[in-house]
């Protein structure tokens, strides 16, 4: 099992920046760094959108809109994944919650972007991110 602690959200102003943070409590610490993770936000009206994934190895890929502005990474030795925000506009106010996909045995290292909301196993309570102009 595997749960899912959101933190950093807030109120900022366009242009500003922010850092999530995701603390994961599992079983085990290999399934935590063998996991693919990610980054999703669901704004009011509209359905959940990927906005960065990070596989085992550190590989990373991003949602168009916010590619060169967002950075997502993990430090698999405190279990927690970031995700660094900057030059934030108004259409980057939503709910951000992370997800886990852990490897599926026998193999031991998830090592794909998986950018579907139904691929991933746990997810957070997440965190609301609001922009203002």
């Amino acid at each position: 099992q595997v749960q899912l602690v959101e933190s950093g959200g807030g109120s900022v102003q366009a242009g500003g920046s922010l850092r999530l943070s995701c603390v994961a409590s599992v079983a085990s610490e290999y399934t935590y760094s063998g996991s693919c993770m990610a980054w999703f936000r669901q704004a009011p009206g509209k359905e959940r959108e990927g906005v960065a994934f990070i596989d085992s190895s550190g590989s990373t890929n991003y949602a168009d809109s916010v590619k060169d502005r967002f950075t997502i990474s993990r430090d698999n030795a405190k279990n927690t994944l970031y995700l660094q925000m900057n030059s934030l506009n108004l259409e980057d106010t939503a709910m951000y919650y992370c997800a886990v996909r852990p490897p599926s045995l026998p193999i031991t290292h998830c090592s794909a972007i998986y950018p579907h909301h139904y691929e991933y196993n746990y997810w957070g309570q997440g965190t609301q991110v609001t922009v203002s102009s």
